[in-house]
């Protein structure tokens, strides 16, 4: 098998693998061995397989989910609008000198409903990566995305964002280039836009990176994605000196989709198949078209002022508690 199509395994996914090792080796020798019936005792193991599988991604602590979410092999931006998309025409260029490959965006067809898909995308090996900066948008990206955004809002069509980022990008030339003001002008432009939005993150949803396409009417999230203030090694270093705290600060965060799901955050969580979206990349996607289209079913119903006030509020409530004394 060449190496760029060798499984990738991680830490909690090996007693799996070791099991479905073994049944395939039986299986081998089954074929040399053709007078032995080893069928009850593959099924066997093919039982116990699938049990184990259904334990190991059903407790899956916030750290380990945050490994799917990065996991190399995990569908990118690129990938989930080959697989929903009737048509894709990308466009490039922030119209101010620049266009920045870790963010793509273009216009589409959903069941051929025309919209507006802007995305972070990140690479699919180093090369790759390193030529998108592993997803991290730099101003022009924030400047090519918000151009695109404009484009749907001035002619009615509805804008879908895939959120895939560690972060925005953090270098000194990021800051020379206008990074915040870029992103702030996006987040404020976002809620005067009379069409829908909706937002899913697909994999890592990473600070104000992930927030500059992050302003919707639905925000959406993968079932193994995450979405966080900062990531759990950065918090770990920051509250106690320490990175390798990790699990602590993920846990403190509520980075999983359903743990943002209960608090209000996320609209709606889109299951994904045993295994993460990686495994089985096909039915990853048609869950989230069915989801995205039956989103923009219910708010294309709505007027655009009702669109904006609901947007408003939406995003008025995140952070609200109650404070009492005992």
């Amino acid at each position: 098998m060449p190496k760029s199509e060798r499984k990738i395994l991680l830490d909690f996914e090996k007693p799996l693998a070791e099991l479905e090792n073994r049944i395939n080796q039986i299986r081998e020798l089954a074929k040399e061995c053709s007078s032995v019936d080893v069928s009850d005792q593959i099924n066997h193991l093919e039982t116990k397989a699938t049990q184990l599988r259904q334990e190991i991604f059903s407790g899956l602590s916030p750290l380990q989910k945050l490994q799917l979410a990065r996991h190399p092999r995990r569908p990118s931006t690129l990938d989930y609008i080959q697989a929903i998309g009737d048509e894709w025409i990308e466009l490039h260029g922030d119209r101010g000198g620049s266009d920045d490959p870790a963010i793509v965006a273009g216009l589409a067809k959903i069941d051929g409903r025309p919209v507006v898909i802007i995305g972070h995308q990140k690479g699919r090996d180093t090369k790759d990566n390193v030529a998108r900066n592993f997803g991290m948008a730099s101003a022009g990206g924030y400047r090519k995305a918000i151009r695109l955004m404009e484009h749907g809002n001035r002619f009615g069509m509805p804008i879908v964002t895939f959120i895939d980022t560690p972060g925005a990008w953090p270098g000194i030339e990021a800051e020379k280039l206008g990074q915040g003001e870029a992103i702030a002008y996006n987040l404020r432009e976002m809620f005067h836009f009379e069409v829908p939005i909706i937002c899913t993150v697909i994999g890592e949803g990473g600070s104000g990176g992930a927030l500059g396409i992050g302003v919707g009417d639905q925000l959406l999230m993968l079932e193994y994605s995450i979405y966080t203030v900062a990531s759990p090694e950065a918090c770990a270093a920051i509250l106690w000196k320490d990175a390798g705290k990790a699990s602590q600060a993920a846990e403190a965060l509520k980075i999983t989709s359903w743990d943002l799901k209960n608090i209000g955050i996320v609209d709606a969580v889109v299951p994904e198949p045993t295994g993460g979206a990686h495994t089985h990349p096909l039915q990853a996607a048609e869950n989230l078209k069915k989801v995205i289209l039956e989103s923009l079913e219910s708010l294309s119903k709505l007027t655009s002022a009702e669109l904006r006030e609901q947007r408003y509020q939406k995003f008025r409530r995140m952070g609200v508690f109650l404070e009492t004394t005992d």
